[in-house]
């Protein structure tokens, strides 16, 4: 079948990363797909390009409504002609549902990536709107009980189908990264925690920096490398210098190795304040590393608390310090038991395929309930134009 990936961004956050992944793995199955980004193309746009997928952008400014991006999407939908389209994330799932009044959609899912995706007036649009969607999914059951419990999403409409992560590309790390990346950072004998995202507010990176001051006061030769940007990293770079952390906390900015990075490190700590189903943290727990990371979203359905790692309440530095310690003074046979059952859990639950398998599932069930006929194509090889301001007629068919 033909899918439409309709996006609010291609840059470098967990939904990018999983939309990506999921795009490889369908077009991998034999199904033909394009990937459109309502917001000028990121990192993880350009390396879908690079991997040869179809990627768009509606060049749509952030921020601001721009009903000239709903008119290029309606455009590049009956051109295309999807099968699906399948949004994600809260501005390309209400654009979604704008889209089906003035352009032919046989079927409509949508994809709730967080517990919280904005504020009332967000909120207020989709259970406006609901009636125009054939069906939601949503990456944990925390988040799905806090949208139906608000009334925000029925639960008539709404299905989990958690995040999932290639743990086999994860794991395949090239033997003696590990010691070589350590020397190249300088922390061969140092214990490492690491935590990748962005530097914003739902990230709670003050909370972290301050458990982490606690944790050097038992562990002086600990270091924490931050990998990421955001628009409040220069806001944390200044918290580490009044903290008084200096060389211990190293900003390794955007790094397209993230699991070469995981590789190095010995632990990692996620202080989030609110989460969906973070996509690094099943990256985190598919490498085999011990997890300390806060009890929101669909954290506690990832890390066996006890078991795989430990798990804290947010906005609490003292209780995240602590595990840090805890974790950190534990025998290193203790530690790696710790990744080990976390990287069998991930395996178990979290799959890539089977995740594809569920949407690919839910899409054949939308279509069959809309008594829509697929016709079996071929995956078009030919790439698109380079921009969708192009004549439509000429785009492959």
């Amino acid at each position: 079948m033909r899918i439409c990936f309709l996006s609010t961004s291609m840059g470098m956050g967990g939904a990018d990363s999983q939309l990506l992944s999921a795009a490889r793995v369908m077009l991998a199955r034999g199904h033909d797909v394009i990937i459109v980004s309502l917001t000028p193309l990121g990192p993880m746009g350009e390396q879908a390009r690079g991997l040869g997928i179809r990627t768009e952008s509606l060049e749509m400014p952030r921020g601001l409504p721009d009903p000239r991006g709903l008119l290029r999407l309606a455009r590049l939908v009956r051109a295309w002609r999807p099968d699906v389209v399948h949004s994600h994330m809260v501005h390309a799932n209400l654009l979604a549902r704008a889209l089906r009044l003035i352009a032919p959609v046989p079927a409509l899912v949508s994809t709730i990536h967080n517990i919280y995706e904005g504020g009332r007036l967000r909120m207020a649009a989709y259970r406006l709107t609901n009636g125009m969607v054939d069906h939601m999914t949503i990456v944990s059951q925390a988040a799905a009980d806090r949208f139906i419990r608000d009334h925000i999403v029925p639960a008539r409409l709404l299905t989990v189908v958690p995040n999932g992560v290639d743990t086999e590309q994860i794991r395949n790390v090239p033997p003696g990264t590990r010691p070589s990346l350590r020397r190249t950072l300088g922390v061969e004998d140092r214990f490492v925690w690491l935590a990748v995202g962005r530097f914003e507010v739902a990230k709670d990176y003050p909370n972290m920096l301050r458990a982490f001051a606690r944790v050097r006061e038992r562990q002086p030769r600990a270091v924490l490398l931050l990998v990421g940007r955001g628009s409040l990293q220069e806001e944390t770079e200044a918290l580490v210098r009044e903290l008084g952390l200096g060389e211990a906390v190293r900003f390794l900015g955007v790094r397209a190795d993230v699991p070469l990075v995981m590789s190095a490190a010995d632990g990692y700590v996620m202080s989030s304040a609110w989460e969906g189903m973070p996509m690094v943290l099943l990256e985190a727990a598919a490498a085999g590393l011990p997890i300390v990371a806060t009890t929101v979203g669909g954290n506690h359905e990832v890390v066996l608390n006890e078991e795989s790692g430990f798990l804290v309440p947010p906005r609490d530095h003292e209780a995240l310090g602590a595990a840090m310690a805890r974790l950190g003074e534990l025998p290193e046979d203790r530690r790696l038991e710790m990744g080990r059952r976390g990287q069998q859990h991930i395996r178990s639950h979290y799959g890539l395929d089977r995740v594809a398998e569920r949407w690919v599932e839910i899409y054949r069930h939308v279509l069959a309930r809309r008594g829509v006929q697929v016709e079996e194509r071929e995956p078009v090889v030919a790439a698109p134009p380079a921009s969708i301001e192009g004549d439509p007629s000429t785009w492959p068919q």
